[in-house]
């Protein structure tokens, strides 16, 4: 029994040997094919034929004109360049100018008497109030000055005073037989006392008022002065 395993570890180490003898002889074998493969000396390919390159033409001004008048980031870019002229102010044209019915004096320098359109309040005016658009510069007894807009407006009394004259329409031929045969009818008297305001303290006389410089009515006293457009007529404060 003890030769029998004797002879089996005997075999067994044979086996071993010879196995450790194999793998040495395949490793010394892969080492000497893997310093063959690192010392061979592999030869380059010769390098491919390249074609010449093109000749090169030189650089000319002319060349860059096209990108000298236009942008990559901007298609409408063109070296015209267009200058637009400014837009024409708007021309608003000037109102009709106030009415002037005169100038009274109280003392305090002139004051016109002025209204907006025919049919406005009568009022006095002092240089520098507004009259409607307009603004008074000055005002005399000869001429009358606005301002509207920047623009000054010199005008002659004569053009501008209000005189109450309306054309009225023809009458037809009834009408006016019947009125060449009707006599005309007399005028009342005014009574005498002051008419509408005109001003702090002014009022204005009643068209038909013949009673004298001087008379009294409802605490005011008659006013008549001379201006070279005529008598001017007003009442004032008796007190």
């Amino acid at each position: 029994m003890k030769r029998k395993l004797l002879l089996a570890n005997l075999a067994l180490l044979a086996f071993a040997t010879a196995g450790a003898v194999h793998l040495r002889r395949e490793w010394v074998e892969a080492h000497t094919r893997e310093q063959a493969v690192l010392e061979k000396r592999i030869q380059p390919a010769p390098p491919p034929r390249m074609p010449a390159p093109a000749a090169i033409e030189p650089v000319k001004a002319a060349g860059y004109n096209d990108i000298a008048q236009k942008m990559l980031f901007s298609k409408d870019r063109n070296p015209v360049v267009v200058v637009e002229p400014p837009p024409a102010p708007k021309v608003v044209p000037m109102p009709a100018l106030p009415l002037f019915h005169g100038v009274v004096n109280l003392g305090d320098g002139p004051m016109a008497i002025m209204s907006v359109g025919p049919k406005g309040p009568h009022r006095d005016y002092q240089p520098g109030d507004k009259v409607g658009e307009f603004t008074l510069v000055a005002v005399n007894n000869e001429e009358l000055v606005l301002e509207w807009q920047g623009q000054t407006i010199t005008k002659k009394v004569d053009e501008i005073l209000d005189r109450g004259t309306t054309a009225a329409p023809a009458p037809g031929p009834v009408a006016a037989a019947a009125a060449a045969a009707a006599p005309p009818r007399p005028v009342a008297p005014a009574t005498a006392e002051p008419g509408g305001d005109l001003t702090r303290g002014v009022r204005a006389c009643q068209p038909g008022d013949s009673s004298p410089a001087g008379t009294v009515a409802d605490g005011m006293v008659k006013v008549i002065r001379s201006t070279p457009f005529g008598a001017k007529c007003f009442w004032e404060s008796a007190k």
